[in-house]
């Protein structure tokens, strides 16, 4: 609820928590990027003051740090599924990318604090299912932070591209057409692999192509299995 004050604006009258506070914030990034995100957005946006702001968040940083956990913590709790651990896992990979596709300020902020607590318990289920998976103890730790580090770096470079065309105005097809037509001039005989993946290139989906990693990474979970 808000009230109008006497000079014409209107002030909320109701309580302001701070799951309030991290949707807002979360709503002014996906719409305009960290850039977007200031306190006195936020007081806008919310009818409130900065003592109201400051009681539950510190300052941006903390909005920022906080926002990511709570987009992290969406993503374990859809991920809740009776399938098995190998397509648990999947999903619980794909889960993480898309999240980081759809708001790319989680990408950033994971790359300037690579171990928020919701990312600890993304690492703490990765974990969990390669321990269902059978893998061996002694491989669990670094098959778990291989797995862990192609998800973020994939998807972090991802958000990153995503945002570098949004800023030349430039779609993703026509990027990937034209990088594509440059290939295609390369010597094929210095350059035969890329030279032979032009079409590929053109045609490809990052979706899919990050998930056929997984699938990799998975086959070699089976090998491991058996060794």
């Amino acid at each position: 609820m808000a009230k109008r004050t006497a000079n014409g604006s209107t002030r909320r009258t109701d309580s302001l928590s701070r799951d309030l506070i991290i949707q807002t914030a979360t709503e002014i990034l996906d719409g305009g990027g960290e850039s977007a995100l200031t306190l006195r957005a936020l007081t806008v946006r919310l009818k409130t003051g900065y003592g109201a702001i400051y009681h539950h968040v510190t300052d941006k940083n903390d909005l920022l740090a906080a926002a990511t956990d709570d987009i992290i913590t969406g993503v374990l709790s859809r991920t809740a599924t009776t399938e098995g651990p190998r397509e648990t896992l999947r999903l619980l990979a794909l889960g993480l990318f898309d999240a980081i596709d759809a708001h790319p300020w989680v990408g950033a902020e994971l790359s300037r604090q690579p171990w928020r607590p919701a990312l600890l318990d993304f690492y703490e289920s990765i974990g969990r299912l390669l321990d269902a998976l059978a893998v061996p103890e002694g491989a669990r730790f670094d098959a778990a932070g291989t797995l862990v580090n192609y998800v973020l770096g994939v998807a972090v470079q991802n958000a990153a591209n995503a945002r570098h065309l949004s800023g030349r105005d430039t779609d993703r097809g026509t990027f990937l057409d034209t990088t594509a037509k440059q290939w295609a001039q390369l010597d094929p005989a210095r350059y035969p692999f890329v030279h032979a993946t032009v079409t590929q290139l053109r045609e490809h989906d990052d979706r899919e192509q990050f998930l056929a990693g997984i699938d990799i990474f998975l086959t070699g979970i089976a090998a491991l299995r058996q060794a």
